[in-house]
C-alpha cells in the first residue's frame, strides 16, 4: 500500500510540474529575504541622513528600489516567470501593469486640468 501511495504522489507531482509553475527552495527564499532586506534599508538610509539634498531626486531613487523591490517580490516569493502557468500568470501581470498605468495616468490629467481650469486665479484676487 505504501507504493501505491509513492507511486500516487509521484505522479501528483508530475502532473503539477507540468504547468511550468516553479518550487521554492530555502536557497531561493533567503536570498529574496536578503534582496527585500537591503532594498529596503537603503531608502531608508538615504531619507534618514538627508543623502540627497533634491527631495524630487529622493523621491525618483526611492520609487526605483520600490520598483526593483516589487520584481524580487514576484521572482523569489511568487515564483512568477514566463513558464508560470504556460505563460498566463506573465500575462495576467502585463495586463494587470496596463490597466494600473492607464488608470493613473487618467487620473492624473484629470486633476491636471482640473486644476489649472477651476483654480481661480490667486493673482487677481
Amino acid at each position: 500500500m505504501s507504493q501505491n501511495h509513492a507511486e500516487a504522489q509521484a505522479s501528483h507531482h508530475d502532473g503539477h510540474d507540468a504547468h511550468g509553475a516553479a518550487h521554492g527552495s530555502l536557497r531561493g527564499y533567503v536570498t529574496g529575504f536578503l534582496l527585500s532586506v537591503v532594498l529596503t534599508a537603503i531608502p531608508f538610509w538615504l531619507v534618514m541622513n538627508d543623502v540627497l539634498a533634491n527631495s524630487t531626486l529622493t523621491a525618483i531613487v526611492i520609487m526605483l528600489f520600490a520598483a526593483a523591490q516589487i520584481v524580487v517580490h514576484m521572482v523569489y516569493f511568487l515564483h512568477m516567470n514566463g513558464r508560470s502557468e504556460g505563460g498566463w500568470t506573465m500575462l495576467a501581470l502585463i495586463f494587470t501593469i496596463v490597466i494600473v498605468a492607464i488608470a493613473l495616468t487618467g487620473s492624473l490629467w484629470v486633476m491636471f486640468h482640473l486644476n489649472a481650469n477651476m483654480m481661480p486665479d490667486l493673482h487677481k484676487m
